[in-house]
Parts: structure tokens; C-alpha cells; sequence
């Protein structure tokens, strides 16, 4: 049976212009768009008819970086792919992409149908996956062409980690130069995690075990160091690259001169390292233990240098690296050795609404703020067109965003499965009023109508950035 939904009297922003327009939606899709008041929209007729007069009508937003469900230092991310979801639709996100992981010793293949299995049936909004390499041989060399055909078309690679997700620079190189020939596009966690064990057991030795020196060891310079590596091998490779949780400016300055070579090397940051910093890391009582998570949150003089990025496009796109852990009986596994303390923060709640407190303090432009969380992401893993966008043909996904609305970010008010939020009493200025998944309403008037099993999984195209 057709159902029609029209959205009136909103101002659409999508990454490429503003218009008061008036969407018609059939079907899932978005059928047309029309000016607000012209004879063409006053004869659209409907099932529904939203009202957004004085609210934004923007895209669904775009999580390129979640761990839902994540194994992680002997226990497990606190947000199932049921919770999560739910958590993204309150926050205005329509579509995720989760990290399946390969296993050590075990295939790729064994490692993606666990996690479809993870998600299957669970699912408030529309998902997909990249894959994490934690074993390059050339057997898993050979099934990334597969994931590719598959529509699991980017392929995450750690330089931190040693033991558990580690990969050497040969198996870096050679994981390059099959994506180079398949399509694919490596994600890189860039940080010299050998040169960072040294200096978490010198650390250790001093009796240095508060979550603060998580920060310190981590330093900023390896992660440059990593991410310079990290460029070169792509270059030897001739891959494109993508670099994740990009936190320092040091890093950024690497992907800024490779950007100004004409290279095809992106770079994402996420919602902590423009809002938070060392300074949270420091909170007495281990109380700094919520904020661990790796790359490492910097000191506050590194934002200015992230908000620079996005407005050059010397980094492209807004994730949350999702991978919440609980306070009470999780993080607490590192109290005495910062080391054991999980790493992750919960943030896919609060992306949309921390971008468009930054519109509102002057960082970016509201067109910016859709193009980072929504257009980019969607371009970057081969899914724009369908997501991402405003346009006749792409799916419904669609949030009416009230920009005047106050409200307070705080763990008595978010969704997230977790005992604490990350940034309890920040007042923002924007809140989610109405989403659409699929032309779906799983936010009504900021009450939740969406289920579980309702998101379907989406294969994916590559990268639209290149050719």
C-alpha cells in the first residue's frame, strides 16, 4: 500500500544550498521537493503532513565510526546494536557504519557473519560495516576482493594495539596494495603503538597510574609520526587513505601537506576532541577514566586547530568512534593501572546536536554542519545518493531539527546504555524534533514510535570522492 508523508514549510539545508521548500515523501523515498507556497506544493496531498514551520529539514545524520557491541580489554562495548540504534535515532542519525572484526588466526568471513548476526533483526535505522584486518595473510588479502563484490567496501588497519590489532608496516603495505587493485579504502588508527607500550611500562614503573597518563603516553607526536607513516605506504601503494580519530594537530598538519600534494588522503575527528580535552582526563577520583579512549583526548589548544580543518576540508568528516563502557564495573577495571581502563566514550547521541552548536558559536555553517555528519560520510563509503541528501530518489531519511530549542546533555536525559554522559551539563542550543527513517517515524515530536528490526543493512559502494 502507498503511503505519502509531505513535510511543509521547513528550511532544507543540505552540503549544497538552503531553500524553504516543502518535501513530499512516497514510498521510503523522497518523491519531490517544491518552494513552500507554490501551486505545485498546495496540491501535494497526503497521509501525514509534518509541520515544520521556523525548524530545520535536514538529512539523516551519518555515523561513519561505531563499535557496538565491541570486545575490548576482557569485556564488551555497553551499547548492543539494539541500544545503539536507538540512541542515533533520538540524536538525529538514520545510518550507522559498525567495525565487524576479524579475529586473530580466524577469516574475515567468520568475523562479518558474527557481526550480521549481531545485528540482525536489532536495528532501529539502517546500518552497515567495515571490516577491521587484525590478521593480514594472504588469505585474508584474498577475501577482502569478496567483502568488496559484498558491498563491505573499506578495510580498518591498526598501528596501535600490539597483540591484539596491531599491523606491521609490510602487512600495512600489502593490505594497501590489494585495496589499491579492488576498490577499497583503508581506514588507518594511527598511532605508533609500539613506541606507546614503552612508554606506558616506563610510566607504570614510576608508580604514574592515574587515567591522566593515558594522555600523557599517548603523545601527540606519535600519533604525527604514525600518521606520516601511514601516508607514504599509501603512496608507495597507490591507495587512497582514511585516517581516523585524527586528535592532534600535529597529525592534521601531516593530512594538510598530503591534501596540498593533490593526494587522495582523508581525515575524520570526532565530537571529543572538539568539545573535550586533558583537562577532563585529569578529574579527581577517577573520575578521568570516562574520558580515556584512544586516539587520546589533547589539550585544549589542538581545537582550534580541528575546527580549522573542517572548514579547509583538510578533514572531511564528523564521527563519534561510539564504543561507550560503563563507569560502574568497567572503566573501574583500570583503577591502579590506566592501562586496563577500556577505551571508548559514548557520543552517538550527541553528534548532530554538538555540530550545530558549533554552527551557532560561529566554528561552521549550517550548510558545514550537514556536509561533516551527513553528505561527506555518505560520499566517503559509498553510500551518497541513497544517504546523505535532500534529493528526489534518495531514501527518507529525514530529521526536522528545531535550531531555537535549549536543552541540557546529561545521562538522566540520553538513550545510551551507558552510566554516564561525556558531557553531563553542557547546555547546547538545537534538539531533534521529528525523524524519519525510510520515510518511517521512529521520532515523533521527540517520543520514539521506531523497533527494533526496522533498519536494514545497506551494502555499500566505494568511495565516491575518487574517479
Amino acid at each position: 500500500m502507498s503511503t505519502r508523508t509531505l513535510i511543509r514549510g521547513g528550511l532544507v539545508i543540505t552540503a549544497a544550498e538552503e531553500t524553504h521548500a516543502d518535501v513530499l515523501i512516497e514510498d521510503g523515498r523522497i518523491a519531490a521537493l517544491a518552494a513552500h507556497g507554490t501551486d505545485a506544493a498546495e496540491a501535494w496531498t497526503a497521509d501525514r503532513v509534518i509541520d515544520a514551520t521556523g525548524k530545520y529539514v535536514i538529512p539523516g545524520g551519518v555515523d561513519a565510526h561505531t563499535h557496538m557491541e565491541l570486545p575490548f580489554g576482557g569485556t564488551f562495548a555497553s551499547d548492543s546494536f539494539e541500544t545503539g540504534t536507538r540512541a542515533a535515532a533520538w540524536g538525529g542519525t538514520t545510518t550507522i557504519i559498525d567495525f565487524a572484526v576479524q579475529s586473530q588466526g580466524q577469516s574475515l568471513r567468520a568475523g562479518l557473519d558474527a557481526w550480521y548476526a549481531k545485528a540482525d533483526g536489532k536495528c532501529a535505522i539502517d546500518y552497515a560495516f567495515h571490516m577491521i584486518l587484525s590478521d593480514v595473510n594472504q588469505r585474508s588479502l584474498k577475501e577482502m576482493d569478496f567483502l568488496v563484490e559484498e558491498g563491505i567496501t573499506s578495510f580498518k588497519l591498526f598501528m596501535a594495539y600490539p597483540g591484539v590489532f596491531y599491523s606491521d608496516d609490510g602487512q600495512i603495505l600489502r593490505a594497501m596494495q590489494r585495496s589499491a587493485s579492488n576498490g577499497g579504502l583503508i581506514m588507518m588508527h594511527a598511532e605508533n603503538g609500539i613506541a606507546i607500550d614503552v612508554l606506558v611500562e616506563q610510566a607504570l614503573a614510576r608508580g604514574e597510574t592515574d587515567p591522566r597518563y593515558h594522555g600523557e603516553v599517548r603523545k601527540a607526536l606519535l600519533e604525527a609520526e604514525a600518521t606520516h607513516r601511514a601516508i607514504q605506504l599509501a603512496r608507495v601503494a597507490g591507495a587512497p587513505l582514511y585516517v581516523v580519530h585524527v586528535s592532534a594537530e600535529e597529525a592534521l598538519a601531516e593530512l594538510a601537506a598530503a591534501r596540498d600534494k593533490g593526494l587522495p588522503v582523508f581525515g575524520e575527528t570526532c565530537p571529543q576532541y572538539l568539545f573535550l580535552s586533558t583537562d577532563n582526563l585529569a578529574e579527581p577520583d577517577f573520575e578521568g577514566s570516562k574520558y580515556v579512549c584512544s586516539t587520546p583526548l589533547r589539550p585544549r589548544e589542538h581545537q582550534a586547530a580541528l575546527w580549522r580543518g573542517l572548514r579547509t576540508n583538510d578533514l572531511q568528516v564528523v564521527s563519534t568512534d561510539h564504543c561507550p563502557f560503563c563507569f560502574v564495573g568497567q572503566k573501574e577495571l583500570g583503577r591502579g593501572d590506566f592501562s586496563k581502563i577500556p577505551n571508548g566514550l559514548p557520543g552517538v547521541e550527541n553528534r548532530m546536536d554538538l555540530l550545530h552548536q558549533a554552527v551557532v558559536d560561529g566554528h561552521i555553517t549550517r550548510r558545514r554542519w550537514i556536509e561533516i555528519a551527513c553528505a561527506s560520510p555518505a560520499r566517503m563509503f559509498g553510500l551518497y545518493g541513497k544517504k546523505g541528501t535532500i534529493a528526489p530518489g534518495a531514501d527518507a531519511d529525514v530529521v526536522v531539527y528545531d535550531p531555537a530549542a535549549e536543552q541540557v546533555m546529561s545521562v538522566e536525559t540520553h538513550h545510551m546504555n551507558v552510566d554516564y554522559s561525556a558531557y553531563e551539563g553542557k547546555r547546547v542550543t538545537g534538539q531533534v524534533e521529528t525523524v524519519l527513517s525510510r520515510g518511517e517515524v521512529v521520532i515523533d515530536e521527540r517520543k520514539f514510535t521506531g523497533r527494533a528490526g526496522h533498519g536494514c543493512y545497506v551494502p555499500r559502494g566505494t568511495t565516491q570522492y575518487l574517479g
